[in-house]
């Protein structure tokens, strides 16, 4: 089967890229150099739905020196890079994606990649799951397992869990201490703001920031802004969220509110409708939309776009919405995830942490899917202290150990 990139010519500086993180992924470079001699996935079909880009690339490639065959597609429109995934056919590794693709070539992608009869899928965000489930039952039975990165993605998975219709083991790798503390925080923390910041060149410091969702994410996105000097403001709907956000120094209002006063507002909590129609009414002049949730739907575009006279680009990945009243609202890359659709998403150190989970999780599903339940599984702790372990390492830092009479004294 024919992969379906946009141009294999972009192919060295996806190699460039690649070759670029590699440099960064201490604990993904040790995972390959352990597993290319013993190849544990020889002969199995591992299909990948992520954000194609240099980090993403690694980790299909890490697959592949373990004996796998890899398929990637995209899991979001705008983060695919062309260039990576012209570098990955390039090396053998089958990709259905690329930039900017309709909603009806982002179909056919999963399709295809499914295609392939994966014995194990990495999902990032559900729509791979949700397609074995419903379109591609032909699958079931074949499919041994396999884990979801994202936040979203787990509650479409807990969601079918507790409705009995979850065909086959996933485990939560979003849900690992050596994801979410850091890739979700850390990760969507920095990124986002690289995003925000390259697509509109303002300044920050000053500004009146609104963030939507006192989560991971949400932390992470707090704990930039502050630290570039702007005003955070959270909206929440958990009060003991809303507390924490307290006590972290953060004003706490309703977004009914934080839309009268806010300069820039940013979407994380994985629900649809989070800004809309009487939020855009009241906003100011000038005021700014992004998102870092996985769908787009967190900010109700077609309630923005039904109010506003005109709808134009004035800046690559901005938008202009103009409201009858004369004021100008603008959105971010297209609602979708600012910092992979206005950026190169989270920085290489992070993902590796993340990746090694997704990597771990899928060599766990392969050694023990005989006697997992069709549920949804957390990575087992000794497996989230292997990757922590190991990335000290890398980084030059030790730790102290328990004695045995301290380990005693604990009941370890």
């Amino acid at each position: 089967m024919e992969s379906m990139i946009r141009d294999i010519k972009l192919a060295p500086s996806g190699h460039d890229k690649i070759a670029w993180v590699e440099n960064f992924m201490p604990v993904l470079n040790k995972i390959q150099e352990k597993y290319s001699k013993e190849k544990p996935f020889a002969g199995k079909n591992v299909v990948m739905t992520i954000h194609l880009e240099a980090k993403t690339a690694y980790l299909a490639k890490v697959f592949q020196s373990a004996g796998a065959n890899v398929t990637v597609t995209g899991s979001n429109p705008l983060s695919t890079q062309d260039d990576v995934a012209a570098a990955l056919v390039e090396d053998g590794i089958k990709v259905f994606a690329w930039h900017g693709c309709s909603d009806a070539e982002y179909n056919t992608f999963l399709e295809k990649a499914l295609d392939t009869n994966p014995d194990i899928i990495v999902d990032d965000g559900g729509d791979l799951v949700n397609m074995i489930h419903t379109k591609r039952r032909d699958l079931i039975g074949k499919v041994i397992g396999g884990s979801e990165e994202t936040t979203t993605g787990v509650h479409r998975l807990h969601a079918l869990a507790k409705s009995g219709k979850l065909e086959f083991p996933m485990i939560a790798a979003n849900d690992a201490y050596c994801k979410y503390l850091f890739d979700n925080r850390y990760g969507t923390g920095q990124s986002t703001w690289d995003g925000i910041m390259r697509t509109t060149n303002l300044v920050i410091a000053g500004k009146n920031v609104v963030i939507a969702g006192y989560g991971w994410c949400g932390k992470g996105g707090a704990m930039r802004a502050k630290g570039l000097g702007a005003n955070v403001i959270i909206t929440e709907v958990d009060p003991i969220k809303a507390i924490e956000a307290v006590f972290d120094g953060f004003r706490v209002m309703p977004m009914d509110e934080a839309a009268k006063i806010g300069d820039i507002f940013l979407t994380l909590t994985g629900d649809k409708d989070v800004i809309r129609k009487r939020h855009f009414e009241v906003m100011k002049n000038g005021a700014m939309l992004a998102n870092s949730g996985h769908f787009d739907v967190e900010i109700n575009i077609p309630e923005l776009e039904s109010l506003s006279v005109s709808r134009r680009t004035v800046r690559n990945n901005i938008e202009e919405f103009l409201q009858k009243d004369g004021r100008k609202i603008y959105l971010l890359a297209e609602g979708r995830l600012v910092n992979l659709a206005a950026g190169d998403g989270h920085p290489a150190e992070i993902m590796d942490l993340s990746f090694a989970v997704q990597f771990f999780s899928a060599l766990h599903l392969l050694e023990h899917h005989q006697e997992m339940k069709n549920e949804v599984y957390l990575m087992p702790d000794d497996i989230n202290v292997k990757i922590a372990e190991i990335k000290l390492a890398a980084m030059g830092i030790s730790i102290d150990e328990l004695t045995p009479e301290q380990k005693a004294y604990l009941g370890l």
